[in-house]
């Protein structure tokens, strides 16, 4: 390596907790739109990252990575629920996004009806990237992470997302 290329060592694991938490705990309540299932999912996101802190390499990866922990697990409690109900009910973060859509495009009441109808029909990854970036506010690279896709990918999706919301106006 390079004397150049200075690699930082993740800080302590409570020290990552504490920067991350809140974000993380938003990012969960978020996407579930339950708080119990927040709180479990929470406890089970430090848990795992917990265990596999050690591997962790630089502190450039920890955002991202705690947000993979928590993208999939919430991905996974969703499918579960889905299985079980076979039926997917509207969320919580379809209904953030569709309202900041809406209010910033101006739209009337009624089509915010439709447009959180739009949100609920997104592909997964673009959904869960759309998500990420829009009310997560995650760089392209962290959302590349969090979903195991280039950055261009993340992109891409973020896009196709925005591009389908507003075909389907």
């Amino acid at each position: 390596m390079a004397d150049t290329e200075k690699v930082r060592i993740p800080p302590p694991f409570e020290e990552a907790m504490k920067s991350l938490e809140r974000e993380i705990m938003r990012f969960i309540l978020r996407s579930t739109a339950d708080r119990e299932d927040s709180l479990d999912l929470f406890q089970e996101t430090w848990l795992r990252a917990y265990r596999a802190y050690p591997s962790l390499r630089s502190a450039d990866g920890l955002r991202p990575w705690v947000f993979s922990i928590a993208a999939n697990l919430c991905r996974n409690r969703a499918r579960d629920r889905a299985r079980r109900a076979r039926v997917i009910a509207g969320g919580g973060l379809e209904g953030d996004i569709a309202e900041r859509i809406h209010l910033s495009a101006g739209g009337s009441p009624d089509g915010m009806i439709g447009l959180k109808r739009d949100l609920q029909n997104l592909p997964g990854k673009q959904g869960r990237a759309l998500r990420m970036r829009k009310i997560e506010g995650l760089e392209y690279t962290e959302i590349a992470t969090a979903l195991d896709c280039s950055a261009e990918s993340a992109r891409a999706s973020v896009y196709q997302a925005m591009k389908k919301l507003k075909a389907s106006r």
